[in-house]
């Protein structure tokens, strides 16, 4: 039985942390637009603002999780906000989802006392929404996603 070790990635982990990444946004429909520099810079650059496990497998990269820290006044501190998490085919249905957001909330606890652990999960995406009910996640009502990007961020910025 494989056991997939999970540890905090290195820079050289960039290039299987990309493929992941792309293969998971090719399964549930997203674009997958960060590049590899992308990948580099935000989670080891000088203004670095993410962080990233990964679970080695026997044949490479066998799942990873993608994730930043939050502050939310509604929750009363700290927490972390996992935007990705990618299982490879071939290592699904043995717990190694559950298991790197175990490690993503140890990390975070540990790193700055996080006390919760959000994430968001496609409306279509059932096997991923199984796996979070299972694990006790709960749906917040009356709350609905809003992002602004390119031009609209761009916008905000010249607002001050």
């Amino acid at each position: 039985m494989t056991v997939f070790p999970i540890r905090p990635a290195e820079e050289g982990d960039v290039a299987a942390l990309d493929a992941g990444l792309a293969a998971l946004s090719q399964e549930i429909g997203d674009p997958h637009r960060a590049t590899r520099r992308d990948l580099r810079d935000g989670l080891f650059g000088p203004s670095a603002c993410a962080h990233a496990l990964v679970a080695e497998g026997d044949g490479g990269l066998a799942g990873l999780a993608l994730f930043t820290p939050v502050f939310s006044t509604v929750r009363g501190g700290p927490g972390v906000f996992v935007s990705d998490v990618w299982v490879a085919r071939g290592a699904r249905g043995r717990g190694l989802g559950a298991r790197l957001l175990a490690a993503v909330s140890e990390a975070a606890g540990d790193g700055w006392n996080a006390r919760f652990l959000r994430l968001a999960v496609h409306d279509d995406n059932s096997a991923a929404r199984d796996v979070y009910d299972r694990l006790g996640f709960a749906p917040v009502s009356g709350e609905t996603v809003m992002v602004a990007e390119g031009d609209a961020f761009k916008r905000l910025g010249r607002r001050r």
